[in-house]
């Protein structure tokens, strides 16, 4: 018999869809809404708690009193220095064993789900809540990439790699061959709005979005949903490259908010082209 389900849940509209999905299948779900990152829409209507990001201790309680076996790890979090983050002692021991500052992002999510299981829960992804919403191979809308984004897509995919194997980020956005922005610590949105102003003359670049290598897939799967649509539209980009398997918020609208603006959005694998 599966347990309540615990959606552990940071900002952005990926943890709200995890709850609708889960109360259209009737899961029983508690929310731990990160402060500072989760918005209020998140725990509308749902059991939730609101935890400090740096307070393990009483994080790890709440989940344990309201009954949580499973897990799921969903949203975006801005990740502080450890000044910041003000770790109580049980934060602070596990920072202290993993080398809190050393890592990169994907390498400590990875620790943190090792710990959570650690702990007795069950960590799963957010795709496997999400029907329909994980993009496979091929374009979601009407347009398709010229000869010029292809090479563009291609180019983007060998740097978007690259900087995985670094941990550094998931996105690049190239226009004509040349590499506009890179995405880091500031995310796919604020890459986004940087290279809006950093456009050349000429045929519009693309977004492309990645797994890092070996990435741990049950955290920070690559996301994408209407909101990026929009800011690739407004940086004059002609469309969008994922990775397939990455989720895609809200399928039906990214589609339709692709074709409104005459953006390609479409799922590659490894082979591509």
């Amino acid at each position: 018999m599966t347990g309540r389900l615990g959606i552990v849940a940071g900002g952005g509209r990926l943890p709200r869809r995890v709850v609708e999905s889960c109360q259209a299948a009737g899961r029983d779900v508690f929310v731990l809404a990160l402060e500072g990152a989760a918005e209020p829409e998140t725990v509308r209507g749902v059991p939730h708690a609101w935890c400090r990001l740096g307070a393990a201790v009483k994080g790890l309680s709440l989940l344990r009193e309201n009954n949580v076996t499973e897990l799921v790890l969903a949203g975006n979090v801005w990740r502080p220095s450890l000044a910041t983050l003000r770790p109580d002692w049980r934060a602070a021991k596990l920072f202290a064993r993993i080398g809190y500052r050393a890592l990169g992002d994907d390498g400590l999510l990875s620790a943190i789900v090792g710990e959570l299981e650690r702990e007795g829960f069950r960590v799963i992804g957010p795709d496997q809540l999400l029907d329909g919403e994980i993009a496979g191979s091929g374009p979601l809308g009407a347009a398709r990439p010229n000869s010029q984004s292809a090479a563009d897509i291609e180019h983007g995919l060998r740097v978007a790699r690259a900087l995985g194997v670094l941990d550094i980020g998931q996105a690049v956005v190239v226009q004509q061959g040349l590499v506009l922005g890179v995405e880091a610590i500031e995310g796919t949105d604020e890459l986004l709005r940087r290279c809006a102003a950093l456009s050349r003359a000429g045929p519009g670049g693309v977004l492309v979005k990645v797994e890092k290598p070996g990435q741990e897939r049950r955290a920070d799967r690559p996301t994408i949903g209407p909101r990026t649509i929009a800011l690739a539209a407004e940086a004059g980009l002609l469309g969008i490259a994922i990775e397939a398997g990455t989720i895609v918020l809200d399928r039906d609208e990214v589609v339709r908010a692709a074709d409104r603006a005459g953006l390609f959005v479409i799922g590659v694998g490894h082979s591509w082209p």
